[in-house]
């Protein structure tokens, strides 16, 4: 049985895959709709603090639970 550690353990590669799946997640609006992407944009930056620090907790929390259940 693998012990706790080397099973959540993460390589570079693992990380390096990571980030280039998020990076192209984060490619697909602006290269299929780039005005969509822009309007959306342009209404974050109208956003508060607070509510940008609640998008951000919201979206750290829903990956980590994401992580979590699929491991």
């Amino acid at each position: 049985e693998e012990s706790a550690c080397r099973r959540w353990s993460m390589t570079g590669f693992d990380l390096l895959t990571a980030i280039g799946l998020l990076l192209v997640i984060e490619g697909i609006l602006p290269f299929a709709a780039p005005a969509v992407w822009r309007d959306g944009f342009r209404r974050m930056l109208e956003l508060g603090d607070g509510q940008l620090r609640f998008i951000g907790a919201t979206s750290m929390l829903g990956g980590l639970f994401l992580l979590l259940w699929l491991n």
